[in-house]
């Protein structure tokens, strides 16, 4: 499990560097009660995990959630269990600028497409699940991605486009 959550945080990080932006909107995907995640519509997008969002300084993440499992001046790592994990990623300014969460497992806690989307995605034959979605106007993207297997997971990335 440790080596998967390094991989990911490693393969997010190389992912996330790129894309980075400031933000606008207000919709709100709520990872820790997935299945109260409100649609989200052109007017009223931001995204946050559990109460935090993009733009948000360090301290007040820090705060929020207590302290990381691994901590520097650039992101952050929280392992909140086995089969749930989170990085934020921050800015010269010390503001969130991407945030990326990992479940594994049995996957029942995990926010669905559709929760995150406001719709159905299609599996694909082997039964995984990819989506990205870009929105342009709110200044960021999100992607959603499910591999199934022996070790299910579902990674979901939420960042400020540049």
């Amino acid at each position: 499990m440790k080596d998967r959550v390094v991989y990911l945080f490693v393969l997010a990080s190389l992912i996330a560097v790129p894309f980075v932006r400031s933000n606008t909107g207000a919709y709100e995907v709520h990872a820790a009660s997935a299945r109260a995640m409100p649609t989200p519509t052109p007017a009223n997008l931001k995204f946050a995990y559990k109460g935090i969002s993009l733009g948000m300084l360090t301290d007040d993440v820090r705060k929020q959630l207590g302290d990381p499992k691994d901590r520097s001046e650039a992101q952050d790592l929280y392992v909140f269990s086995d089969e749930e994990s989170a990085q934020f990623l921050y800015d010269a300014s010390h503001k969130v600028t991407a945030i990326m969460l990992t479940f594994s497992g049995k996957l029942t806690g995990a926010p669905t497409p559709k929760d995150v989307f406001g719709e159905d995605v299609p599996a694909r034959a082997d039964g995984g699940i990819s989506k990205m979605v870009r929105y342009e106007k709110a200044g960021y993207w999100v992607s959603y991605n499910k591999i199934v297997g022996d070790d299910s997971m579902i990674s979901i990335a939420m960042q400020r486009i540049q």
